[in-house]
């Protein structure tokens, strides 16, 4: 079976850096696998895919040494398992609040005896080679995301469940569960603090640690703090980010000023 690059370096307690899908193309994912990341996630719960987007776009990420996870809506486990036999080599579970939510999102990922999950891969024999159904308990990442107060208050149950590869924190959601304004790059010390929490204790139990960023500046400085799994940014972000940019740009000092409409498109 292809190994887990990415998994295994979490286990080696080395970084790596990822970034997030949220549009429906494969040829943007194509792209950005090509861009050198070493795992990208396709956003099934806030993105704009869907499983036949995913399905393409695992595909296309197939071209390259990027590792594919995705990001479910849920903690359903006919979720996970499809997505997983689809050919994606880890699963991100949002929402995850105590040690039987982890439990639940770990048997999805794993075959028995490790787990619950249904025999029947599908695509990813193409992708994972020969040996998948003897290999994937242990290639296969079961990332449990870290987002609410409830969560916070459960964080030695979840992390010490056996089979949690890693945890990732969504900020924005934390935020809210701090009682703070959500954000993804938050430096209100409360939140600051929350971070560095959950960080230590992944430490404390031998598991990864994973956070989203929205910008350059936020990545470095988590993977200076020690996080293994640090998103750069957003497809959609980076297409909208440049844009705009460079299209400022090109107006300054020129005549080809913003034209502003008058609202009647008619």
């Amino acid at each position: 079976m292809r190994s887990n690059h990415v998994l295994q370096a979490w286990r080696a307690n080395q970084q790596t850096i990822g970034a997030w899908m949220a549009i429906d193309s494969s040829y943007t994912a194509e792209t950005m696998a090509h861009a050198g990341f070493d795992w990208l996630c396709l956003d099934m719960q806030h993105g704009v895919l869907d499983y036949v987007d995913v399905k393409q776009m695992l595909t296309a990420i197939s071209t390259s040494n990027a590792i594919p996870f995705v990001r479910v809506p849920w903690n359903e486990p006919y979720e996970i398992m499809k997505v997983l036999d689809a050919g994606a080599y880890g699963v991100i579970i949002p929402l995850v609040n105590n040690r039987e939510e982890a439990e639940r999102a770990v048997a999805a990922c794993r075959y028995p005896p490790d787990g619950m999950r249904s025999y029947g891969p599908n695509r990813v024999t193409f992708y994972a080679g020969k040996g998948y159904a003897r290999a994937a308990n242990n290639e296969i990442a079961c990332i449990v995301m870290i987002e609410t107060a409830e969560a916070l208050e459960n964080l030695d149950d979840i992390m010490s469940t056996p089979g949690v590869d890693a945890v990732y924190i969504g900020p924005s959601d934390l935020a809210y569960a701090l009682g703070l304004h959500p954000g993804g790059d938050n430096n209100d010390p409360k939140h600051v603090a929350a971070v560095t929490h959950i960080l230590e204790t992944a430490k404390k139990h031998g598991i990864a640690a994973g956070i989203q960023t929205g910008s350059l500046e936020y990545t470095k400085r988590y993977l200076d703090q020690g996080f293994h799994m640090v998103t750069l940014g957003s497809d959609r972000a980076f297409m909208e980010r440049l844009a705009r940019q460079e299209l400022q740009a090109a107006r300054e000092g020129t005549g080809a000023e913003k034209i502003e409409s008058d609202g009647n498109f008619y």
